[in-house]
């Protein structure tokens, strides 16, 4: 396929996350910041991806207008991974992993999407599954801070029908009053986001072992690579999770030959596309360690991760960002059925970005 163009857009759309409601304080995270690519080739197919853009969308932007575009449009792409091969080795000297990586996660996720639509085919068929299942999310709240708050959106999360929960919480205190809440109708799962120091770690699985009913830790400590120190924290009555801030398999490969992790999370945004997220299920296959995709968003790269679970339906349930979006990227509605979802045939991702919400929200340059 021969590229023609490569397009950029922000688009920033405000969500809800229940603060307003629990009479809470105004939270410090307001928005999602999707950056948004449009790939067509010579012949008027198009495909959608997204690069991370949390915070940090401006630069993303910036790296996939200036450095990546270049490399794709007017280009002639038979291997998507030999191009995002050849497009890294090219990149390298602007970092491995971060900001360049994002962006060219953005531009991998919209050649694939591309590629399947030219073969006529759902993405999750062209990477090679049988046939569609539904798929179970898990509500991933967002932090509350404050013990009776997240025990409310536990509460309603599993009153709207949701099976598990995960948690970013870092005070003992608070996840205890969320389990309390839960009371054994749903497994826990608790993101730290790297807030926790090695004994503070192991102090709280300690805790969590005796109250029982927790599936994972996730990114205990800082820095989020410090294998060894991951290692060190397995084996102690809770699983440990790690990987949404990993990039490319090769890092991948590096944590998992230090046995850093009980369970892998990729994120098809940041990890270096489709492409490699391929790659790391390979290796994850093979070392029998389970994947769990971080995946938080609302646009491609949502969909993108629900069609690599169909395509590879060893993994293990996906994460929803419990929130309310002021307005919906992708129209879900198709495929979801409460917290399930299931694809459909339709071409490549099979869904596009609604024009009119991006119209409302698109940040202007």
């Amino acid at each position: 396929m021969k590229i023609r163009s490569v397009e950029t857009r922000i688009v920033d759309i405000p969500f809800e996350d229940g603060r307003h409601a629990l009479g809470g304080v105004a939270s410090a995270w307001t928005s999602l910041e999707t950056v948004l690519v449009r790939v067509e080739d010579t012949d008027g197919n198009v495909g959608w991806g997204e690069a991370f853009g949390y915070f940090v969308a401006d630069a993303v932007r910036s790296v996939v207008d200036t450095r990546v575009k270049p490399l794709a449009e007017g280009a002639t792409i038979e291997s998507i991974a030999e191009w995002t091969q050849q497009t890294q080795r090219h990149l390298h000297i602007f970092g491995r992993y971060g900001i360049t990586m994002f962006a060219i996660s953005g531009v991998d996720m919209a050649l694939w999407d591309l590629a399947a639509k030219r073969a006529k085919l759902p993405l999750w068929k062209l990477l090679g599954g049988d046939e569609v299942t539904r798929l179970s999310t898990y509500a991933s709240l967002v932090r509350y801070g404050d013990g009776a708050a997240t025990a409310a959106m536990c509460r309603r999360a599993l009153d709207q029908g949701y099976r598990d929960i995960k948690l970013h919480e870092i005070d003992l205190a608070v996840i205890e009053a969320a389990h309390a809440e839960i009371a054994g109708r749903a497994p826990v799962s608790v993101d730290v986001n790297c807030a926790w120091d090695d004994q503070q770690t192991l102090r709280a699985i300690a805790r969590m072992q005796r109250l029982g009913g927790f599936s994972w830790v996730e990114e205990p400590i800082f820095p989020p690579e410090d294998f060894a120190r991951l290692a060190g924290l397995r084996q102690h009555g809770v699983p440990i999770a790690a990987g949404e801030n990993w990039c490319t398999a090769v890092q991948f490969a590096q944590a998992v030959q230090a046995g850093a992790v009980d369970y892998l999370q990729p994120s098809v945004t940041k990890v270096g596309g489709i492409t490699e997220f391929v790659d790391i299920i390979a290796l994850a296959r093979n070392a029998k360690v389970g994947v769990l995709p971080h995946s938080p968003y609302f646009g491609p790269g949502f969909i993108a991760t629900l069609h690599l679970a169909t395509a590879y339906q060893d993994m293990l349930q996906v994460e929803y960002h419990y929130v309310e979006p002021a307005g919906q990227l992708i129209g879900l509605s198709p495929i979801r059925e409460g917290h399930t979802f299931a694809l459909t045939d339709a071409p490549g991702l099979g869904l596009a970005p609604d024009e009119t919400v991006v119209g409302r929200f698109v940040r202007a340059r």
